[in-house]
């Protein structure tokens, strides 16, 4: 089976909510799929009921080998509303509904028909190509990437550049259709801040204690932003956009986000749109859980916040630290308690092979180069010195607002933008051979 549809609907019918994960049975399932192809296949697992699978086809050896990754479990689908049975795969109306036909077996499924058919069509390659489908990229990658990056990093040997998520989606912005390409994300830096005042009953309030800092700093993180700063993949990308753009106010907005004193002027303009462009502008930190007393009347001594930092690339926690203590003050204990560098630097060498590549699949579309705001599992093989490009190709309707269905009820994806996806994939098989190394 080489139908990326079909094979879509298997995969989302295999429950693989992480946690636990449990994804030995649909592994086995694409296991099976590619021995039946004739492809040699090798499981790697850190514990059997999280396996990952490694394939590969043999080519010229004139160019080095192409990695091709995608992750098979999903998040929980707990207490969401769904109008179609989330694990069901069913097609209604042109589109496949399930958790994770968007992140990511609907990638997955691209990738291994785009890798199949290559293998049955006897495709000349100009290096090998390496597909890899693993565990746990919606947990810690313990089970995954990072366990393969760390104890079996030799089944990548010689590997430069990766197709992954998350990129390649069509995004429609001033009239205009464009298809975003990942090349590199923010930096995962997990905080703690710890505020402290004087403990007592409840009875007898006081004043300066660990809830009142608590809330001062909440406010504080709600209403102020850090400092805007403009990398080169996000200045190419706006300048690509303003170019094209033929919305005057909104050519406008976007050339003032290459200018830091004009951002937050420009992001206030922008409405919905903030939300895309804010995040590659800027490191951020969001506050998700608060632990504080533990009894209705004794005022606590002290209350934690956990936070979720981002850290543009080329930054590092310490960059990040003074930019809060630029909002919140000093009147806190703040702890990196999880850092996860991102790539030394990025590398453009395929960019332009991918960008031809979907020019020509859909011409009225303008690729750009993409910085994510979270992270993938491309930091992990940024240590082997490989640069992942994020290229899901999906020609999506432009009244398809696919974002805010990513890990949310009623995830769905069009039949036709998988389709279109494997065939522009399969094309960027064909040439990455002209890749600048």
């Amino acid at each position: 089976m080489t139908n990326p549809i079909e094979i879509l609907q298997h995969l989302i019918r295999f429950d693989t909510t992480n946690p636990p994960g449990n994804e030995a049975e649909c592994i086995a399932y694409l296991d099976r799929l590619l021995k039946e192809a004739g492809i040699e296949t090798t499981l790697v697992a850190r514990e059997p009921h999280r396996p990952n699978l490694i394939a590969r086809l043999k080519g010229t050896g004139n160019t080095p080998p192409l990695l091709m990754y995608g992750h098979v479990d999903v998040v929980t689908t707990a207490n969401q509303d769904w109008d179609q049975p989330p694990f069901s795969g069913v097609e209604v109306d042109g589109y496949i509904w399930g958790r994770g036909a968007l992140d990511m077996k609907g990638g997955v499924a691209m990738l291994i028909s785009a890798f199949l058919r290559a293998s049955t069509e006897k495709l000349p390659l100009a290096g090998d190509i390496i597909l890899t489908l693993v565990s746990d990229e919606e947990g810690r990658s313990d089970y995954g990437s990072k366990y393969l990056v760390e104890n079996h990093p030799h089944y990548f040997d010689g590997v430069r550049f990766a197709l992954g998520e998350f990129g390649g989606f069509s995004l429609y912005l001033g009239g205009r259709k464009f298809y975003p390409i990942m090349v590199g994300e923010r930096q995962s830096c997990n905080l703690k801040a710890i505020l402290r005042g004087p403990a007592g009953h409840g009875a007898f309030p006081l004043r300066g204690g660990a809830m009142g800092k608590l809330g001062r700093f909440l406010v504080a993180l709600d209403e102020k932003r850090f400092p805007p700063h403009l990398t080169p993949v996000v200045r190419r990308m706006l300048e690509t956009m303003s170019e094209q753009i033929e919305d005057t106010e909104l050519k406008t907005r976007l050339i003032q986000l290459l200018d830091p004193a004009m951002v937050d002027m420009a992001l206030e303009q922008l409405g919905d749109q903030r939300r895309f462009f804010e995040p590659q502008l800027r490191n951020t930190v969001s506050p998700t859980i608060v632990n504080g007393g533990n009894k209705l009347n004794v005022i606590p001594p002290e209350v934690e916040v956990t936070l979720d930092g981002r850290i543009l690339p080329t930054f590092r926690p310490d960059d990040l630290l003074a930019e809060m203590r630029q909002v919140v003050g000093e009147d806190v204990e703040i702890i990196v308690t999880r850092y996860e560098p991102g790539p030394a630097g990025i590398h453009m060498g395929l960019y332009d092979v991918l960008a031809r590549t979907l020019r020509e699949a859909d011409p009225d579309g303008y690729p750009v180069p993409l910085l994510i705001s979270g992270a993938t599992d491309a930091r992990y093989f940024s240590r082997l010195g490989i640069q992942t490009y994020g290229f899901l190709p999906m020609n999506l309707p432009p009244d398809f607002s696919f974002m805010p269905l990513i890990h949310a009820a009623n995830e769905r994806v069009p039949a036709e933008a998988i389709q279109f996806g494997t065939d522009t994939i399969y094309k960027a098989l064909q040439r990455f051979g002209e890749a600048a190394l």
